[in-house]
């Protein structure tokens, strides 16, 4: 099968936060891409800027605001090329009301991605757990998002939030792959599953690098997947039509 290697779109990754899960993302949107060939790809713009302020910290007051950076970085895909912005960091989007009238680009919606995701191609799904930083869960980023379809989310405890999620968020962070990861984070979705979430939300992008799938009883929903197969749709679509 041919990719959308015609498609005018050219796709701006404003990434760093972190490194790796930039890294991850760009994975996914290649192996997202159908074709045989380096052509049947989709040409692509990486900025990854690790130096972008912490957005957890941002949000609870503890560090600097970070939408300059992510101004830069979107004038830095804006100049290099770019047509549309993908950010692979939920906690960033806390920020996209702020830069998207000033990007000079439209930006895929990552959290309204999976929101969508989970009425078209999981409508039997109704309650889901959300496992992300606690900057995500304070912005109340997929709360918004997914009662606007109707979606009722669980999130942990505030003990499992920072004994589990963000202890495995920093590890991940940090370079682990193993069980100083996927350990809690695996204990913090049975928490959710045990109060009637049907799914689990990877709300992190590192959270996909620390917890494999098989460790969660119900279906892990990655975000930064979902991300990428919308670009994937936006390109082909935009190949065929115009």
């Amino acid at each position: 099968m041919r990719g959308p290697a015609r498609s005018a779109e050219v796709i701006g990754i404003l990434g760093g936060m972190g490194p790796a899960a930039t890294a991850d993302f760009y994975a996914k949107l290649v192996a997202t891409t159908p074709g045989s060939s380096d052509q049947d790809h989709l040409r692509t713009v990486i900025w990854s800027d690790p130096t972008i302020p912490d957005r957890t910290e941002a949000l609870l007051g503890d560090g600097p605001d970070p939408t300059p950076w992510l101004l830069d970085g979107s004038r830095v895909l804006r100049e290099a090329g770019a047509t549309v912005i993908a950010i692979p960091c939920n906690t960033a989007h806390a920020f996209v009301p702020r830069i998207a009238g000033h990007a000079g680009l439209p930006i895929v919606h990552m959290i309204g991605e999976v929101a969508r995701h989970l009425t078209v191609r999981r409508p039997g799904i109704h309650t889901v757990g959300l496992l992300a930083t606690t900057g995500t869960v304070r912005a109340g980023l997929y709360q918004e998002w997914l009662d606007r379809f109707g979606i009722r989310l669980v999130l942990p405890d505030g003990d499992s939030q920072d004994r589990d999620v963000m202890t495995a968020v920093r590890a991940v962070k940090a370079g682990a792959r193993d069980g100083t990861a996927s350990e809690p984070l695996a204990r913090a979705a049975r928490r959710l599953t045990d109060r009637g979430a049907q799914a689990v939300i990877a709300g992190c992008t590192e959270i996909p690098l620390g917890l494999p799938a098989d460790a969660v009883d119900v279906p892990l929903v990655d975000p930064s997947l979902i991300l990428a197969q919308a670009l994937v749709r936006l390109a082909t679509n935009r190949s065929t039509t115009g």
